[in-house]
């Protein structure tokens, strides 16, 4: 599978993803930086964990805007 395929069918499921891990960050407060890093250090293969990455970035701009 090419890597644009592999982008187009996993890209719902890694802002999906994203959203739930960004929507714990007021409930957890401070604990929430480590609490994510190991969330996301859990997820498989490295390529879809890097995509879960940029969207949990993309949001974080998103919100400081």
């Amino acid at each position: 599978m090419s890597r644009a395929d592999f982008h187009s069918q996993n890209l719902d499921t890694a802002r999906e993803e994203a959203q739930r891990l960004y929507a714990a960050k007021a409930p957890m407060q401070g604990a929430w930086l480590g609490w994510v890093a190991s969330q996301i250090y859990t997820l498989r293969p490295a390529e879809y964990a890097a995509m879960v990455r940029r969207e949990l970035q993309s949001l974080q701009e998103k919100s400081e805007t």
